[in-house]
């Protein structure tokens, strides 16, 4: 199926939320002389390195890899670890004045701890529990990656064909690079744009397809599948070629293909899903009296590959439980392979917040997911940001061991707790990532 102008309208079964995604989602697909659709979320903008990071040579290591049905180095039970890096996301919460949080720890596919503090917000705020639902911003990115894996694998889509032949109006300011572009470079963030191409129109409320029509005129800093460039917008044209490869809309596709198997029921696309929610958090920006809760804004929902997934805690361990590699029936190991293997580095990671800095010895950007070498073992991480919401997943695949933290609050603080737990995992030496070491055990 090849994208054209002129899109059909969605009927689906799902909400008005999800009809506005599939939507925008369509104009992408209607591409010609007007699209090309989808941006990512890590809502702040990062500023552009002074050097594009160039996907060869990989030096100075080969990247890691890991296969979810090979031998792991198994750790003894992170039972003690797990409820003291719980304790400090309460503190967090207590002492550090956060909104709300959520937390899941996860070892050898089981749920070790898994808790809600601090409340919703909003008229009436209710406490925050395993069922309260965040948005994910830029976590969203994996759910496009394993659903491209899913159909690759039935054959409905390829890694490494150019994406003109399912979006024939899809152009680039160069007509060689446009020809070039595979699903593999749109998903490992490699097509060759600037950083953050359009996030800030986006942010303006630009239309989509607008914006997916102005990458023919975006600079370029280098060939299609040579560098890394952070992108949102570029990001999500993999929903128009799910819908070009299916003919069904692209958050039907992960309903179906990843959400329900999963039971991932909370688990929804668009603001008014959010909204719609028993429980939810409402998100959180920085006022004169402290934290003030505001209406999530709509752009990043416009771009739904990269940035808009809802979901809960409960759901998103089960989705960190499934890229371990402990739902083969859903997610096979040589397809956790293919989104799990380095294709580009990206060494400005080394030189962000303070554990990457100091705990970080490499970095690449796989399919949807971060791959980090921390310390000397294999992380896969990914992290997310927009307005009022935070979020970040990480696991060691070889010792068997995740992390999900979502808070609704616009503060890195929390990011800390995820180094907190794997140095207690790999026995690295003892750093107060969180100022809340000296927090007293009882108060």
């Amino acid at each position: 199926m090849h994208a054209r102008i002129g899109c059909p309208q969605a009927k689906h079964t799902l909400d008005m939320t999800h009809k506005k995604a599939c939507a925008t989602m369509l104009l992408g697909l209607c591409l010609l002389p007007s699209l090309l659709h989808a941006p990512d979320v890590s809502a702040k903008r990062r500023p552009p390195p002074p050097k594009p990071a160039v996907a060869a040579p990989v030096a100075p290591a080969a990247p890691p890899t890991w296969s979810a049905g090979t031998a792991r180095n198994r750790v003894p039970d992170i039972g003690a670890a797990a409820r003291q890096v719980d304790y400090f996301a309460q503190q967090l919460v207590t002492h550090k004045g956060l909104p709300g949080l959520a937390i899941a720890i996860v070892q050898n596919g089981r749920v070790v701890t898994m808790h809600g503090y601090g409340r919703t917000g909003g008229p009436g705020g209710e406490p925050v529990t395993t069922d309260t639902v965040f948005r994910l911003a830029s976590l969203s990115k994996a759910f496009a990656a394993t659903l491209t894996a899913q159909l690759v694998s039935e054959g409905a889509m390829d890694w490494d064909r150019p994406i003109i032949n399912q979006l024939p109006a899809f152009k680039l300011r160069d007509y060689a690079s446009s020809q070039k572009v595979t699903v593999r470079d749109v998903l490992s963030q490699s097509v060759g744009l600037t950083h953050n191409t359009y996030d800030r129109d986006l942010e303006g409320n630009v239309p989509y397809p607008l914006l997916a029509e102005k990458l023919a005129d975006a600079p370029l800093q280098c060939s299609p599948g040579q560098c890394y460039g952070y992108q949102n917008v570029a990001f999500s044209l993999v929903g128009d070629l799910v819908f070009a490869s299916t003919g069904d809309f692209y958050s039907h596709q992960v309903e179906k293909k990843i959400f329900h198997p999963l039971g991932m029921y909370s688990s929804t696309y668009g603001r008014d899903a959010l909204e719609a929610s028993p429980s939810w958090a409402r998100p959180h920006v920085r006022g004169r009296g402290g934290w003030v809760p505001v209406r999530p804004k709509e752009s990043y929902y416009h771009v739904p590959p990269a940035a808009g997934v809802n979901s809960s805690i409960h759901d998103m361990s089960q989705w960190l439980i499934a890229q371990m590699g402990h739902r083969p029936d859903v997610l096979s190991d040589p397809l956790l392979r293919q989104i799990h293997t380095p294709q580009v580095r990206t060494p400005g990671e080394i030189h962000g917040s303070a554990w990457r800095r100091e705990r970080l010895r490499n970095a690449w950007y796989a399919l949807g997911f971060r791959i980090y070498d921390y310390g000397g073992h294999t992380l896969v991480f990914h992290g997310g940001a927009v307005q009022g919401y935070r979020g970040l997943i990480g696991f060691l695949p070889d010792e068997d061991v995740g992390i999900v933290v979502l808070w609704n609050s616009e503060t890195s603080a929390p990011s800390g707790l995820l180094p907190s737990l794997m140095d207690r995992v790999l026995n690295m030496p003892p750093r107060d990532w969180l100022g809340v070491d000296e927090l007293p055990e009882n108060d």
